[in-house]
């Protein structure tokens, strides 16, 4: 899809529109709102990831897709082609290539600011090439030393999220003291490696990795202590979205939620999570979670506005004395 015509179901039309709608677009990271917080969408050009592996496994359905969540308000669109789900197997360089590239060309230059999620420095310089303005990193402790220096080289924004193992280790490596203080270790010490190399910290998102090496009740204990991960001093991105815990929590009859009955509760950790102040949520429904990180906004709003009157009337006060 060499074009930038929208995909079907991207228009009022029922059939491929043959200019791009025109939407206010985020041409870069620097103009991404800083009143609320960011939301990602998900687009999963895979066969296997454990939500929608297979509904975007083409070229044409996936670009239909991601202009889908542009146009619905998504700040970013983060495009991969590998699932990290547990258990998956790891995917060829090449094949990565295939599926993600050309839709993250056609993103880009419809106006949307891309993200490429990826665990290979060769992956990711191409996907700059192609018109991403970010990384979004599985790896963890086990990052290559290539992908440092590639986001040296190319002071572009990075995602490091905490993880242990590969997709087929990561269940068996949950054994933690503290949660919340160890994974806030774990971080510092692959950062320390990026700033090293001459990353400035602008350019470091941490992400806490909720489900990665991580059982639901650890899952619950890093949501309730946000504030110890963005005390570290850089941008926060959360990923809960449609994840086992939540479907745990949703049980039903002895079945827990699947994963697209997920949508609500996870808006709800976005709504919460954005009030803790957070950077951003990566979610598969923009709709919702962007409706969540307004209303969180205006909460924080509302609590700062009472703060600075209280504040001006006991100056007033004082100034009276």
């Amino acid at each position: 899809m060499d074009s930038l015509a929208a995909g079907p179901g991207t228009g009022p039309a029922t059939s491929p529109l043959p200019v791009l709608r025109a939407r206010k677009s985020v041409a870069s990271f620097a103009a991404l709102p800083k009143d609320r917080a960011v939301v990602m969408g998900i687009l999963n050009c895979t066969p296997d990831s454990f939500s929608d592996g297979g509904e975007y496994n083409s070229t044409e359905t996936a670009i239909a897709h991601g202009l889908r969540m542009f146009y619905g308000g998504a700040d970013i669109i983060d495009v991969g082609g590998e699932s990290t789900r547990p258990g998956a197997q790891e995917v060829d360089e090449l094949e990565e290539q295939r599926r993600i590239l050309p839709v993250i060309s056609t993103l880009a230059k419809a106006g949307a600011l891309v993200s490429v999620d990826t665990r290979h420095a060769t992956t990711a310089a191409l996907a700059l090439d192609a018109g991403a303005g970010l990384i979004n990193d599985v790896s963890g402790a086990r990052v290559h030393p290539d992908m440092i220096a590639l986001i040296a080289q190319r002071q572009v924004p990075y995602v490091l999220m905490h993880s242990r193992g590969d997709s087929r280790s990561m269940d068996s490596l949950t054994q933690y003291a503290d949660v919340v203080a160890e994974v806030v270790q774990e971080l510092s010490a692959v950062r320390e490696k990026f700033y090293a190399a001459g990353v400035t910290p602008e350019n470091i998102i941490l992400d806490p990795g909720i489900g990665f090496s991580k059982n639901a009740e650890q899952n619950w204990e890093l949501l309730a202590n946000l504030d110890v991960v963005t005390a570290m001093g850089n941008k926060v991105l959360l990923g809960t979205s449609r994840k086992r815990f939540l479907g745990s929590l949703l049980t039903s009859a002895g079945k827990a939620a699947a994963p697209k009955e997920r949508d609500d509760a996870t808006s709800a950790t976005t709504a919460l999570a954005a009030a803790q102040g957070i950077w951003g949520v990566r979610v598969h429904d923009v709709g919702a979670s962007l409706d969540a990180a307004k209303v969180a906004a205006r909460l924080l709003a509302g609590k700062r506005s009472r703060a600075a009157r209280l504040e001006a009337t006991q100056l007033t006060d004082a100034g009276s004395q």
